[in-house]
């Protein structure tokens, strides 16, 4: 007769077995985690950044090195071992996105391509205002700047945005973003 299905086994029974070394049990949760990480990490990674790392390789170096370091992990919950994962992998996101700015990648383009076609945002707002938005851009403090790029431009979210520029937490980011859109405002308004 055949034994009955064997119950699928908790992440922290799991890890429990990978700590006392158990290389299926270790097998068996990257096979659990790797999906959710990486549809996690799917699109965190600025394209700016991805020329450097491919997300799934991103999503595998991380779950390695998080997985190293699993003997020094007590996990309180189930979601424990996941949410453990996950701060590794935007910690390791973060990283990249410092190596990116640290190393840019430069194309130059001859004066033809470079007029040939609008970017989405001159499309979206017109050359003219394309041209009063980046006159103002210019007239901010840098760190004003710099959170008008991060967010708008560069499609930063706030706790990003707090990296970026230094700042204590995700709301602080939001709080200096909103002042440096209004103070953009105010500029684009005078350039009338």
């Amino acid at each position: 007769m055949p034994s009955a299905p064997r119950p699928a086994e908790s992440s922290v029974e799991l890890l429990r077995r990978v700590q006392e070394g158990d290389e299926a049990a270790l097998e068996r949760l990257c096979a659990r985690y790797l999906p959710a990480l990486t549809r996690w990490a799917a699109g965190r990674l600025p394209s700016r950044a991805r020329h450097l790392t491919e997300t799934a390789d991103l999503v595998q170096e991380t779950m390695v090195r998080a997985i190293r370091n699993v003997p020094a992990f007590e996990p309180t919950r189930d979601g424990a071992l996941l949410a453990y994962l996950r701060t590794a992998l935007h910690n390791r996101v973060r990283d990249e996105l410092r190596r990116s700015e640290r190393h840019p990648d430069h194309v130059e383009l001859d004066e033809e391509m470079a007029h040939a076609a609008p970017t989405p945002l001159e499309t979206l707002i017109g050359r003219e205002a394309s041209s009063r938005y980046e006159a103002a851009l210019q007239n901010l403090r840098v760190s004003d700047r710099e959170a008008v790029i991060g967010r708008l431009e560069l499609g930063l979210t706030f706790e990003e945005l707090a990296d970026a520029l230094g700042k204590p937490s995700a709301d602080a980011a939001r709080m200096t973003f909103r002042r440096a859109l209004g103070l953009l405002a105010e500029e684009m308004r005078d350039a009338r």
